[in-house]
């Protein structure tokens, strides 16, 4: 397509809250990391390779015992915390702030991907004795 030579329509859509369909037997806590599978179903943050973080979570869910999408659930993009810091040579520093950080749980962050073996959460946005405030987009 060719540079625009006119004005042009483009709309906004509100982006912060987002909604997906939960994966089958999943439970989700307010406030924890959401991720979804190579599918497209929301589960917690967890330590895998093929998870993407997706935000925060809105509101609890359980989906015991319901199929793939039975329910779906809201989860908040910004930047959210503190997350729990994990320990030792996966310790997230001040220096790190705005470098990617990594799922280890649903509440847990690490600084690296744990040989490949981890997916980003977000953004380190901040880092305190409290833990690690994420930016999730």
């Amino acid at each position: 397509m060719a540079a625009a030579t006119k004005d042009r329509d483009t709309q906004e859509v509100p982006g912060r809250l987002r909604n997906f369909p939960v994966l089958a037997n999943a439970i989700g806590f307010a406030g924890t990391m959401q991720a979804v599978t190579a599918a497209g179903f929301l589960t917690p943050g967890a330590t895998s390779a093929t998870l993407k973080c997706v935000g925060v979570l809105h509101q609890p869910y359980n989906n015991t015992g319901g199929a793939n999408g039975a329910i779906s659930a809201d989860v908040v993009r910004g930047i959210f915390g503190p997350f729990a810091n994990s320990a030792a040579g996966d310790a997230i520093a001040v220096a790190d702030v705005g470098a990617d950080c990594y799922m280890v749980d649903d509440q847990t962050v690490a600084k690296t991907n744990g040989s490949s073996t981890r997916s980003v959460a977000g953004k380190v946005h901040h880092v305190d004795a409290q833990g690690v405030w994420v930016r999730f987009d």
